[in-house]
């Protein structure tokens, strides 16, 4: 089956979140990371982090999964969605191994 390509970002719920965390944030935070480690083992996460862009540092993921909804379910069951904001792309992703029509 072709997989789907997405970009999907963790948007932050102030603009200095990433400095300003409470202990609770910090601690849902860990929880976010150790959640996308485990879908970065499963092959549905290319890559993901921080990207420290100049007016507000912001997640981004580069996810491969089998369907829309499957990345929905994925967002839905991260920790970091309580206190954070999903946003979402289709991507035509090049990466090995897989035919460009």
């Amino acid at each position: 089956m072709e997989k789907n390509f997405y970009a999907v970002y963790l948007n932050p719920s102030r603009p200095n979140f990433a400095v300003t965390m409470t202990d609770d944030e910090r601690e849902i935070m860990r929880q976010h990371v150790t959640y996308w480690t485990e879908k970065l083992k499963q092959g549905k996460v290319y890559a993901f982090g921080p990207v420290n862009d100049p007016k507000e540092i912001y997640g981004l993921g580069v996810v491969a999964v089998d369907s829309e909804q499957e990345l929905i379910d994925i967002i839905a069951n991260d920790p970091a969605g309580k206190i954070n904001k999903y946003e979402y792309f289709p991507m035509k992703a090049v990466v090995p191994n897989i035919s460009i029509d």
